[in-house]
């Protein structure tokens, strides 16, 4: 008999919690990820440049073609080799506002644990032995911790060293989920 999902709810929950003291462990214990970004040279008049300039917040790409016909005109292949090339989100001045984010993130990982519970429930009815039920809850968290990190480093040129250390975190979050739910599983 499949699980109904309201069953898994303390799972679902605890997972996000346990997800949530792990990554807060990570960010501000053991520092691993402290030269994932570098600094900007000449930092101060880039910041001053840009401000000049009154970028709404958002995501950019420099330069960008109009259309993928604009992509061959002579003058935006110019911009391309004279550079810079690259991508740029600009955050609202004020501070990083890390509540808000931090809700965020707790929000997420309730949703990963969900999609978890929806998929184990469909196809390990109660009292499926934990090794089982941590297989298929590991997998699935670990596609929704992971597995999209990769698009930043193809699509964004982003360091595969920072993407290797968040795919590492995530399948940290996803054994802590599954080993949750394989706790919690209905008997």
């Amino acid at each position: 008999m499949a699980v109904h999902l309201t069953s898994l709810w303390a799972p679902i929950l605890l997972s996000a919690v346990f997800v949530f003291i792990m990554s807060s462990i990570i960010h501000m214990a053991l520092g691993y990820h402290a030269g994932d970004y570098s600094k900007l040279p000449a930092e101060e008049d880039a910041m001053a440049a840009l401000r000049k300039l009154g970028i709404p917040p958002g995501d950019y790409f420099i330069p960008k073609a109009s259309s993928a016909k604009d992509m061959k005109n002579p003058e935006f292949v110019k911009k391309l080799e004279l550079g810079p090339v690259g991508s740029l989100t600009i955050l609202p001045p004020g501070g990083f506002a890390m509540g808000k984010r931090l809700v965020w993130w707790f929000v997420y990982s309730v949703v990963v644990g969900l999609f978890a519970a929806c998929l184990a429930a469909t196809v390990h009815p109660a009292g499926t032995p934990y090794k089982v039920v941590f297989h298929t809850v590991a997998l699935v968290a670990f596609a929704g911790y992971a597995l999209a990190l990769w698009q930043s480093p193809i699509w964004k040129s982003t360091k595969v060293s920072t993407t290797v250390k968040m795919t590492f975190d995530g399948l940290l979050y996803a054994l802590l989920t599954a080993g949750t739910f394989g706790w919690l599983w209905p008997k």
